[in-house]
Formats: C-alpha cells, sequence, structure tokens
C-alpha cells in the first residue's frame, strides 16, 4: 500500500521537523525508500538536512501539493513524507476538500497517516480536538507526545482528547528527551542523524564521544517507538 506520511501540528516550536528527520534517518537506516516533501519556505529541516531526499512544496499552489499524491500512487513503493511547516493546515486542508484527496487516497489504495506533534501546553491539545474533530476516522494518527519540548503530558491526560484519540484507533508513542547542547551542536552544522551518530565531520565539527553515544541511546529509543507504530 502507498503510504503519505504528513508530519504536523500545527503550531511553531513543538518539534514537528525534529520529528520528521528523525523518521528520514529512521527510513535511511531501515533501507525504506521514501520521498520527501519540505513546506517550510525560509527553515525546511528535511531541506537542510537530507537534501538528496526531499523537495520544496508550496502549501498555496495546487501544483506544487498535487505532486505528493501523484508521487504515492506513482510510486507506491516509495513512503511519502511531507514536512509541515507551522501554520500550514488551512491551505493543506482547502487543497484536501477542493480535490477530494481522501476520496482519492482511498480509490487508489493510499494510507494517509497524520503524526501529531506535541509539546506539553493546552495549544497542542487544542489543535489535536480541532484534528479530530475535522477528520474523525478518515485519518490514520499516530499522537507524538515530544519531551523534547516538555515532559509532564497532564493536560493531554486530563483534557479527554488522548483517549479520544485511541478511540479512533490513534497510535500513541513518546520522544525522549535529548540534552540541548547536542541538538544545539548537530543543528549548528546542519548535520544528518546519522553523521552525528557516527561522529563525522560536518563543516570541520564533529560530536565528541558522549555525544554521539547520546544521539545513538536516543535514536534507539525513538525508533522502538516508530518500530511499534509502522511506517
Amino acid at each position: 500500500m502507498a503510504q503519505i506520511h504528513f508530519i504536523g501540528g500545527e503550531k511553531g516550536g513543538v518539534g514537528k521537523s525534529l520529528m520528521a528527520r528523525v523518521i528520514a534517518q529512521y527510513l535511511i537506516d531501515k533501507n525504506l525508500p521514501f520521498l520527501g516533501f519540505d513546506t517550510d519556505r525560509s527553515h525546511g529541516a528535511l531541506m537542510r538536512f537530507y537534501a538528496g531526499y526531499a523537495s520544496p512544496v508550496l502549501v498555496d499552489k495546487y501544483e506544487s501539493l498535487d505532486a505528493i499524491m501523484e508521487a504515492a500512487v506513482e510510486q507506491p513503493e516509495r513512503r511519502i513524507l511531507v514536512d509541515l511547516a507551522a501554520q500550514t493546515n488551512d491551505p493543506l486542508l482547502q487543497w484536501m476538500d477542493d480535490s477530494g484527496v481522501l476520496n482519492l487516497a482511498d480509490e487508489m489504495g493510499v494510507q494517509i497517516t497524520y503524526w501529531h506533534v506535541m509539546d506539553s501546553g493546552k495549544d497542542s491539545v487544542d489543535l489535536l480536538r480541532k484534528l479530530l474533530d475535522r477528520f474523525g476516522k478518515e485519518l490514520r494518527y499516530v499522537v507524538v507526545r515530544n519531551q523534547v519540548r516538555g515532559n509532564n503530558f497532564s493536560v493531554l491526560e486530563q483534557s479527554g482528547e488522548q483517549a479520544r484519540a485511541i478511540d479512533l484507533g490513534a497510535r500513541l508513542i513518546s520522544v525522549r528527551h535529548l540534552h540541548d547542547g547536542v541538538i544545539n551542536k548537530i543543528d549548528a552544522t546542519n548535520s544528518s542523524f546519522w553523521a552525528a551518530r557516527h561522529g563525522a565531520e560536518v563543516d570541520g565539527t564533529a560530536l565528541g564521544l558522549m555525544d554521539r553515544q547520546r544521539v545513538k541511546m536516543w535514536l534507539r529509543d525513538v525508533y522502538r517507538e516508530i518500530d511499534a507504530v509502522g511506517v
């Protein structure tokens, strides 16, 4: 089955692009072919860290968004990974509505998964509620509790939206915290997670032994979460 994975959450700063990068590295490490699409015009993470696998897509251009569905249908052996920048949900939904994307996906055997990346704040819960209200059982969901952006998700748990998502078939995963200094070093050198993990030099800089070890352990744990969901 062809698969499209939207990595979103709408709110800026929750870790959407971090999750997209992790999934990209996971697919590379598992030898699973994929195509990436990056909707961020100025700071696209897939274009920055995995340029060999990604192309830009303009969410306000139907012709550009059409390439996502066309790639899934024409190359079903490749996963389609779409990194959704903040504030892109409205034009994306407009495209889906006007173009009958979900109906076409059913006809063509394309599975669409929305990875809702969350921090621990109420805004993320409200956005999850809107997502579930809008699509109900029409989408496959993965709710990502990103502990890099906070580790107390009691607001989500007490809201009832987590239980509601699970009732709708959503899978729940957690991304544990990675030391801020390590993330900053990786980002400063535009390193892929492969380069960071293996100590490859980028711009004359490489992670030290202990930082590499922290990256390896973190990726191991996140990969286990992704394994449980399936990509």
